[in-house]
């Protein structure tokens, strides 16, 4: 029964257009193709990049952070309160005010004291600047060598100039030695991150995060599978290509060099919206959703496929508004305006007068 059922789910219909399927990937007069075993090698690859992780910034992302003087201000510590740490762990980090006067009435704390103590518990499970950098320069070095790897990969590759030749001879283009392993590195790369997400800081993002590791594990694996490699390392080397800045502009942040933070964010913002707004659904998606139609009828893994494409386009155009937000805020106009607001709400102390009595 169970063999039955995975040859209905793999049948060559569903993953492959009409006169072609699996056997068109066996490996034949000394050409190889991607096989599915090949993924299994992501899981020690992952795990190395765990342990080199862990050396790297320690040796490296420490010692840097040290260098450009990234440091926290002393935070004080919540006192020991039995009822409040259990609300706080049970409960809420940000109880309701009527949970805060039923609190204080047990602790026999006032309620302004019952508030301070949640947001200096907060403060303490905050991650420190330095935790934060040394896990942006741990990326932006991940990134930076994963694109200028992928442009060597790909430099002398026809389809990088004219995108439809990856569908060239197409299910039956064999697997070169370079694209074996710009796919392992960069698949077992992604897997790290989900082994780490419990370790790593939580952001804002933090489910688009993780719907965006798992859209783009899913498409890397099955672009291996059914030998959209060619379309394949085009899409990775698209998202590299803007990562590494945003995390350079992360590592900048964190060291207070605001006016080097906000040029390299303005500048990622730019590559950002040209290679996932535009070269990513206007070449690489037309290329692989609509010039297809041309060649072969539709099926069910070129649905599949363009799916994941378009669950991460729209995760794109979600960050591409926050990211321009951010760059508006930038603009020399609208500091100065945010600067004059922020003077004219906090109230003068001289023109304070006390309150009397009735």
């Amino acid at each position: 029964m169970f063999s039955e059922l995975r040859e209905q789910i793999w049948a060559d219909w569903i993953w492959f257009p009409e006169g072609h399927g699996w056997d068109d990937l066996k490996d034949h007069d000394g050409k190889v193709f991607p096989k599915t075993q090949d993924l299994w090698a992501t899981i020690p690859i992952a795990l190395c990049f765990l342990v080199i992780r862990q050396i790297f910034e320690r040796t490296v992302a420490i010692p840097l952070a040290s260098l450009m003087k990234v440091s926290d201000k002393q935070r004080v510590r919540a006192s020991p309160n039995p009822v409040l740490e259990s609300y706080f762990c049970s409960t809420s980090k940000h109880p309701t005010q009527s949970s805060i006067e039923s609190l204080s009435k047990q602790t026999g704390c006032s309620v302004r004291q019952a508030q301070r103590w949640f947001r200096r518990r907060r403060n303490q499970d905050r991650p420190s600047k330095v935790k934060k950098f040394r896990e942006a320069s741990w990326r932006f070095t991940f990134y930076l060598l994963a694109f200028f790897a992928g442009l060597a990969v790909l430099v002398d590759k026809p389809w990088f100039y004219e995108m439809k030749m990856m569908w060239e001879d197409f299910p039956k283009m064999p697997l070169l030695p370079s694209q074996y392993w710009y796919y392992m590195i960069e698949l077992g790369f992604y897997v790290s991150l989900l082994f780490s997400v419990a370790s790593d800081v939580k952001r804002k993002d933090f489910k688009e995060q993780i719907i965006h590791h798992l859209a783009t594990i899913a498409l890397i694996g099955f672009s291996w599978l059914v030998n959209y490699i060619r379309a394949g390392t085009l899409i990775m080397l698209v998202h590299d290509a803007a990562d590494y800045l945003m995390e350079s502009a992360k590592m900048f942040n964190y060291a207070g060099w605001r006016k080097t933070c906000n040029f390299i964010f303005t500048l990622f913002a730019a590559v950002f919206i040209i290679t996932r707004l535009v070269i990513l659904p206007f070449w690489i998606i037309h290329t692989t959703w609509v010039y297809p139609l041309t060649l072969y009828p539709p099926f069910i893994g070129f649905y599949f496929f363009n799916g994941l494409l378009f669950v991460l386009q729209i995760l794109h155009i979600f960050w591409a508004g926050l990211i321009l937000r951010m760059v508006i805020k930038f603009l020399p106009g609208n500091l100065n305006l945010s600067l004059r607001c922020t003077i004219v709400r906090r109230p003068s102390m001289k023109n304070k007068q006390p309150k009397q009595g009735n």
